[in-house]
């Protein structure tokens, strides 16, 4: 990091130099029932596991009284966190123990009440009203949407029970908000769904350069490891905000929003006018450059500074630090993953990195940073956009594999894919779809275009939420309620951002009635009436053993894996790991990069360069709507939609107590709006009361609301990537003016 720069003199206060909460907060955990470390604890009192919260894959010692968690603390041996945790992570017992949990299953009865039942009738109630509804509408009438939260194990069961033992055609995750556009991206580019990095790379490059990432809220743990790089590295931060990352930047570069592609395609240009290209890493791995290099011709400086606002200095330097870096990794998140054109805008980060070489290296990459802690186990193994193990639904020799090592009659495997999310949602809208499995996600809150979504959720004619709470703002419109068990409530695995296969474990006891999802579906397989067809599918890790066969031969192998004793005694082992490597796993190192040879996963081994042209913004500003409406992470103490950081009382008092909307203080001058004063922000989907917060780190034009308050997404606009069929939550045109006693409370 430039060595003019003190990042830590603006970092929270409660987050010191090892990550660590300051002392009187954890004296404050201690008045909330966590309490410190019990020093009689002998070591067999503790065991480690994988934090269930963001895609870091931090590991937590798990602190153990009469096999019950007490407390927990960051593992220092870890090659993750090594000692580190975040405040969610200090956090992640406190939601196991909420008065809110949910303990026994609840059925909606005829008066609209919810009424507690036994198991019995809950998966009698399920499969008697699903089943009625695909007698009389078809198979592809009901449908399900899963979470990037459970374990690998259970996504599998859950996606084998659906499609090959209910006939249900359909079935997606909340990882199509976060993460799709990724995954296409790098399936385009790469011929397979590959992040190509590891954590190290963090500390080796010489250059980093983040797009639409607020890595210090975000993730920040994976920023410790930035703050640790000796290298003294340039950082470029692009972003419109002048975000907790940005500010400690050697370069922040502010572009308006969404003109990423623009800024992108523009420095591409620059750096072939300047032959600053690696042509022959070019010619030896890649195709379609010549054809990528004629569409940029026309990105001129003059179109960039129009488009983005960045003028041809600050174009010109971030160049140059690209081309005289030796190390240069590209890193992005939700702020392009998020977008209309996000798809086009990841490979256009990718084609920086393969045009210069910096692939497959220490420090290098073009590296999508993930947002769920099991995002990535969805990807690989959740059976709703690919078949299991990054599989093909729609490849007969794919069908024929899975068929036989699941011993599973090839005609009950799905030959079509799965609609994606919001084709699920237009599907109920359409009267298509009549009954919803929600498992594990609380769309009511996190989908876009809020207020719609309710509305068409309402259509249902039979919704099943399947949750830890009863209590989020989608479980309180189900039918049928199922208490599940959470994070520490379980076994299974987990697969971090940089590929790294974690364990969970069960150090508590599921409250009441509540049950594993893993025994859930399980449940629901004999309830059904497919029970036989997963006799092998008794446990978690024989789940696993089964998922191993079925990535043989594939970009994720995990074959010499050999049981989950083995992922805990490695500190979590990264995928690919096949038999062959596991034979040389003595010498086989913690952080493992892909592309090292210079071979993708096409079928020709070369990666291959996407473009096309730039798409315009959906909903511009207007005279009406004056306003650009940017959302995201607020801070690191907030996760989602607040279903578990809400329950802690530590978490609270580092987050907003109420939504607030951030604004440039010109704007705000221009209408007569002061500091703290109650406003009105309005869009053509809805309008919300919010308390301003006065700030330059929002450009003129612009505005902000964090995404984790119940009422944000009643503002957002219904538009999608073409090709990852993900939601642009980050962008759409708004009003913002004095609140009035005749205003929305």
């Amino acid at each position: 990091m430039s060595e003019n720069h003190s990042f830590l003199n603006w970092l929270p206060t409660w987050f010191d130099r090892t990550g660590a909460l300051t002392q009187d907060l954890v004296q404050q955990s201690a008045e909330f029932g966590l309490g410190k470390v019990p020093a009689r604890l002998a070591p067999d009192g503790v065991t480690n596991m994988t934090c269930g919260y963001c895609s870091t894959g931090c590991s937590l010692r798990v602190h153990l009284r009469g096999q019950q968690a007490v407390n927990l603390s960051p593992d220092p041996q870890h090659p993750v966190n090594r000692g580190m945790a975040c405040p969610k992570g200090w956090e992640a017992l406190t939601p196991l123990r909420a008065p809110d949990r949910g303990t026994e299953p609840l059925f909606r009865n005829k008066a609209g009440v919810f009424k507690a039942v036994s198991w019995e009738q809950a998966l009698h109630e399920f499969t008697s009203r699903f089943k009625s509804i695909q007698q009389q509408f078809g198979p592809a009438s009901v449908a399900f949407l899963s979470t990037g939260q459970i374990a690998s194990e259970e996504m599998a069961m859950l996606g084998a029970l659906a499609k090959f033992g209910m006939g249900i055609v359909h079935g997606d995750g909340n990882t199509r908000q976060c993460m799709a556009t990724a995954v296409t991206a790098y399936k385009q580019s790469f011929g397979f769904d590959a992040p190509p990095y590891t954590y190290q790379d963090f500390e080796e490059s010489d250059v980093l350069i983040l797009v639409g990432s607020n890595l210090c809220v975000a993730h920040p743990i994976m920023w410790q490891r930035v703050l640790a790089n000796p290298y003294h590295p340039h950082l470029i931060v692009i972003d419109p905000r002048k975000t907790e990352t940005a500010m400690a930047a050697t370069e922040h570069v502010a572009n308006k929003p969404k003109s990423d592609l623009t800024l992108l395609y523009g420095i591409a240009n620059l750096l072939i006018e300047r032959g600053w290209i690696n042509r022959e890493y070019i010619d030896a791995h890649t195709n379609e450059f010549d054809a990528f290099a004629q569409h940029v011709q026309s990105f001129t400086e003059d179109l960039v500074e129009k488009q983005t606002g960045i003028d041809p200095k600050q174009l010109e330097r971030i160049t140059r630090f690209i081309h005289e870096g030796k190390r240069v990794s590209f890193w992005w998140t939700m702020g392009v993953n998020q977008s209309y054109q996000g798809t086009r805008t990841a490979q256009a980060i990718i084609n920086l990195a393969l045009m210069t070489g910096n692939m497959g290296r220490p420090g290098t990459g073009a590296n999508s940073i993930t947002g769920q802690c099991n995002a990535m186990g969805s990807r690989l193994f959740s059976n709703t956009t690919n078949l299991l193990g990054g599989h093909d639904f729609l490849n007969p020799t794919h069908r024929d594999k899975v068929s036989q090592i699941l011993q599973v009659p090839v005609e009950c495997i799905p030959s079509e894919a799965s609609l994606p999310y919001h084709q699920i949602v237009e599907g109920i809208l359409r009267d298509k779809i009549k009954g919803l499995w929600i498992i594990g996600t609380n769309p009511a809150h996190s989908w876009i275009n809020q207020n719609v979504y309710r509305e068409i959720l309402g259509r249902l004619e039979f919704l099943v939420v399947q949750d830890m709470y009863p209590t989020t703002e989608t479980a309180k419109m189900a039918n049928l309620y199922f208490p599940a068990a959470a994070w520490g409530e379980k076994d299974g695995t987990f697969i971090n951002s940089e590929r790294r296969i974690g364990l969970i474990k069960k150090v508590a006891d599921p409250p009441g009635q509540a049950l594993t999802d893993f025994q859930i579906f399980c449940d629901i397989a004999e309830s059904w009436g497919c029970g036989k067809m997963f006799r092998q599918w008794n446990s978690p890790q024989a789940v696993f053993d089964i998922l191993k066969l079925v990535t043989e031969g594939q970009p994720c192998d995990i074959t010499g894996i050999r049981d989950y004793a083995m992922i805990e005694a490695r500190g979590g082992i990264q995928w690919p790991f096949t038999q062959l490597e596991a034979s040389h796993a003595s010498g086989c190192s913690q952080q493992r990069r892909l592309f090292e040879n210079g071979r993708f996963y096409t079928q020709d081994g070369r990666a291959l360069f996407h473009f096309e042209a730039i798409r315009p913004q959906p909903e511009p500003p207007t005279e009406r709507f004056p306003f650009t409406l940017l959302t995201g992470r607020g801070s690191a103490a907030e996760w989602h939609t607040q279903t578990r950081t809400g329950k802690s009382a530590i978490l609270r008092k580092l987050s907003p107590q109420s939504i607030y909307v951030e604004m440039n203080p010109q704007d705000a001058k221009q209408r007569g709006i002061r500091p703290a004063a109650e406003v009105v922000v309005e869009s053509q989907r809805g309008k919300i009361r919010a308390k301003v917060f006065l700030t330059p780190t929002i450009q003129p034009g612009h505005v902000f609301i964090p995404m984790h308050f119940d009422t944000t997404n009643q503002l957002t606009l219904s538009h999608f990537d073409p090709y990852s069929h993900q939601p642009s939550y980050k962008n759409c045109s708004v009003d913002v003016r004095l609140a009035e006693a005749w205003d929305i409370p």
